[in-house]
Formats: structure tokens, C-alpha cells, sequence
């Protein structure tokens, strides 16, 4: 059930045709099966540049998708789309997203990837804890303030293998590598 369109004028820059995050399967909120992310993108100096992130909320494995030319939304979904499509059908039943404009294409994600986008309450990043932890770890071997699209493939591989050996206490101890291979990822 989609909730009622929202004006989404430059003015406002708020999103139309959005599910809200209350709308999320149960089995999606409680981490019971794997293949729910949440997203954000980290951007680059000046906001040129950007890291779209996503984080697999049972496993924490997380993928990181170059957005070469800064968070416009034309330019997330797209990123968006060839990452979905890079991973098994049953690793990827949803995506949840804040509400910024760089989602503002999030509406055509359902159709292109199969995967259904929620969007987080407005100002609400708790919605997203998992993913906002993740960042906070993403800043510190990313940190604001740089040309996100200098940095190669080698090195995102590497912050993201970095980040998957780093035991994590809500995987008792394990590390995402350890439970993304568990599911397949």
C-alpha cells in the first residue's frame, strides 16, 4: 500500500509514490531472513562525488556502488540497479532508503531490480540504525571531504573487505564475511 503522493517539486524535494518503512515485511525489521538492505549515499568533496552504500541488515555485509558524478537521482538508480542485479534474487527482496532526493528515482527500483524501496520517516536515521553505524564506520576509512570518484575499485574492495572481517557483537561475535557466507553472499 503506497502512501499518499507527496508534492516533488524542486521547491520541496520531497518524494512521490514512497512505501513507508512501516510498510517493511516483519521479516525484514527483524533480520529473521537475509536479503533486506538499507542505503545512503556518502558524498564527496563539494558534493561532486558519491559512495552509494548498502548494508545487508542480518549479516552487515555491506556493498559499496560508485556514483561517479554526485548523489542526482537519475545517476543513484542506476548505480542501484547494477548492484542489485549483481547478487542472487534471494539476496535482495528489499531496500530501505531516507527520503533525500537522491532517491528521487526510487519509485522505478520495483520495476527494474524486483527489489521494493521503503522510505524511512523524514529525519528519522534511527530507521536505519544498522546502516548509520555502517557509515560511521565507512567515514572512517573514507572520510568527508574527499573526491569519492578518485577512489579506484581496488580500494573500495578493500574498505569493504576491511569492514567484513571487523567482528561485529550483534553477530556474536562473528564478522559479516562469516555470516554473508552462512546465506550465500
Amino acid at each position: 500500500m503506497r502512501s499518499a503522493a507527496v508534492d516533488h517539486s524542486p521547491r520541496t524535494g520531497r518524494l512521490t509514490e514512497r512505501v513507508l518503512i512501516s510498510e517493511r515485511p516483519a521479516e525484514g525489521e527483524d533480520r529473521a531472513v537475509p536479503g533486506h538492505w538499507e542505503g545512503d549515499v556518502l558524498l564527496g568533496k563539494l558534493g561532486q562525488s558519491a559512495i552509494g552504500t548498502r548494508g545487508e541488515r542480518q549479516t552487515r555485509y555491506v556493498r559499496l556502488v560508485p556514483v561517479p558524478h554526485g548523489r542526482r537521482a537519475q545517476d543513484v538508480k542506476l548505480a542501484l540497479i547494477k548492484a542489485v542485479r549483481q547478487l542472487p534474487t534471494h539476496l535482495c527482496r528489499s531496500l530501505t532508503w531516507d527520503q533525500g532526493k537522491d532517491m528521487g528515482a526510487h519509485a522505478t527500483l520495483p520495476v527494474a531490480t524486483g527489489v521494493q524501496v521503503y522510505c524511512c520517516d523524514p529525519h528519522s536515521p534511527w530507521q536505519r540504525a544498522t546502516h548509520e553505524n555502517t557509515n560511521g564506520l565507512l567515514r572512517q576509512s573514507c572520510p568527508n571531504g574527499i573526491d569519492r570518484s578518485s577512489v579506484t575499485p581496488a580500494q573500495r574492495n578493500a574498505v569493504a573487505i576491511a569492514l567484513h572481517g571487523r567482528p561485529r557483537h550483534p553477530l556474536g561475535w562473528d564478522t559479516p564475511s562469516d555470516a554473508g557466507a552462512r546465506v550465500g553472499a
